[in-house]
């Protein structure tokens, strides 16, 4: 079973599982699922909590030994796994596969991880305990989810924001949603009749949003000229090296480029299929796709190479409005004379 963090609570309320495996880039929402399934094992017996951290070094016998050992005070457990940034190999899997075998009524297991890649969703060690559970999605909502997110968090609060109060909040909260929970939080002291509008924000908050190169790219490729120059001037505002947004988008164009050139000997669904594009990333591409030509492609790869070369070479001169260039030229829709 496949759940939005935002709806763990109404599954933990229903039945609480004896797997669960938290997947995420949200800080918050890993916090949050993980310290909802430990009050609500808590009520239900699961009093003894361990934590394990695996890494390189990991010693497996000790994990094992805990999941058939009963405790003095308590016989069932909840036990915590942090998986490492940096990815996992093949010990890994082999020593979740093997927990897998021996966890019985009297546990439950918390998986805790970074974004899953489709590899590791078609693990062997992913399957065997995700068919034992739940998986919850904490990956931060885009922008298309995160007003219904920003509602949704209003709702448990109490609060009543008008429509472009929502729109507001997600703008102004993208990528920090930390800083969201403390807004709404400010928000419910300063005005307890919990009614929200721009007047009221604008008077109350700061924004707090945070981007990064992808959000920019994906802008980018959906063609939406006023986002992308405001992640950009976001970003130019927080001194993000200039390389990295060059090298994030000279990849994305590079990509169009060769799905561009099968475009008239295999369908876009084959083409999508032999680059492993994401079902939730092909919108994007698409976009792109009907939206740019080969030609305007290739201008836009040699506009970033120049870029990049002032960027490296010619320090007294900034390549920023080459970048906000970019950004205006990708979205525009090519006219073939």
């Amino acid at each position: 079973m496949r759940i939005f963090a935002e709806r763990l609570t109404e599954q933990l309320n229903k039945q609480l599982q004896s797997v669960y495996l938290l997947f995420g880039n949200e800080p918050l929402l890993l916090q949050e699922s993980r310290q909802s399934i430990q009050e609500v094992a808590y009520h239900q017996g699961f009093e003894e909590r361990h934590r394990f951290a695996i890494d390189a070094s990991f010693d497996w016998e000790l994990l094992y030994q805990c999941c058939q050992s009963m405790s003095l005070f308590s016989s069932r457990q909840l036990i915590e796994l942090e998986l490492p940034e940096s990815g996992i190999n093949t010990s890994i899997s082999n020593g979740l596969l093997n927990l897998s075998d021996i966890l019985h009524n009297d546990i439950v297991l918390v998986l805790i991880g970074s974004k899953l890649t489709k590899a590791q969703e078609n693990a062997k060690w992913f399957k065997a305990l995700s068919t034992k559970g739940c998986w919850v999605n904490c990956l931060s909502p885009d922008i298309s989810r995160l007003p219904q997110f920003v509602q949704g968090r209003c709702r448990k609060m109490k609060l009543q924001p008008d429509s472009e109060a929502i729109q507001l909040l997600a703008q102004w909260h993208e990528g920090n949603l930390f800083a969201l929970v403390q807004s709404l939080e400010k928000l419910a002291l300063i005005y307890p009749d919990g009614q929200l509008n721009l007047v009221r924000l604008e008077e109350s908050l700061s924004r707090s949003n945070h981007y990064n190169a992808f959000q920019w790219a994906d802008a980018l490729l959906m063609g939406k000229a006023k986002r992308s120059q405001r992640i950009l001037l976001q970003l130019q505002a927080e001194d993000i090296e200039p390389t990295i947004l060059l090298r994030t988008i000279q990849k994305e164009m590079t990509l169009l480029l060769t799905m561009q050139s099968k475009m008239s000997l295999q369908p876009i669904g084959a083409i999508f299929e032999s680059h492993k594009i994401w079902q939730s990333k092909r919108p994007l591409y698409s976009s792109a796709l009907n939206r740019l030509s080969k030609n305007k492609i290739m201008r836009l790869i040699q506009l970033i190479a120049k870029a990049e070369i002032i960027s490296k070479t010619q320090y007294e001169t900034s390549c920023w409005p080459l970048l906000h260039q970019l950004s205006a030229e990708i979205c525009l829709p090519q006219v073939e004379l």
